[in-house]
């Protein structure tokens, strides 16, 4: 498994990624019905930002889009988010990606790296981060709409970098 930068000609590989996951509604505040054009431009992150894919071969397991977290003032700060697909999970990909996202963020010069909103029910999730250094800096309550357990938290992670 080798990660590598996205190319426009990864995304009719990512799109059943992302739709996959979305459309779980359990770890995504997006809208299950974007379209894939919708869906790339949220995911595809622009300059000085990055999106890169996980891949065994040819084929994609997952991807990763890293960058500031905001623009101006804010922008020491980086953020990113994941997908895995299903048939790729329990593997350890989700640790590369993160180690990853945590390796280029130094690279580029960030001060810390923060995540807005990690559902509080995706415990894989939070577990990952946390053994990544991770800490909880606060909950949003009811923030998420989950699909079987109805309104859960969404945390927001930090770690200095």
């Amino acid at each position: 498994m080798h990660i590598r930068p996205y190319t426009v000609e990864d995304w009719p590989r990512i799109w059943p990624i992302f739709r996959e996951i979305v459309s779980a509604g359990d770890t995504y505040a997006y809208d299950p019905e974007w379209s894939s054009e919708q869906a790339q431009d949220v995911w595809v992150e622009a300059p000085p930002g990055t999106t890169v894919v996980a891949c065994e071969g040819e084929e994609v397991l997952g991807t990763a889009k890293i960058g500031p977290n905001k623009a101006g003032p804010g922008s020491h700060v980086a953020t990113a988010a994941f997908m895995v697909s299903s048939g790729a999970r329990d593997r350890g990909l989700g640790r590369t990606l993160g180690e990853y996202a945590l390796e280029w963020a130094r690279e580029q010069g960030y001060a810390a790296m923060q995540f807005n909103s990690v559902v509080e029910s995706n415990h894989a999730a939070v577990r990952l981060w946390k053994e990544l250094g991770f800490e909880i800096v606060g909950t949003v309550p009811e923030a998420f709409e989950h699909p079987t357990l109805g309104r859960v938290g969404l945390h927001i992670m930090h770690l200095r970098l």
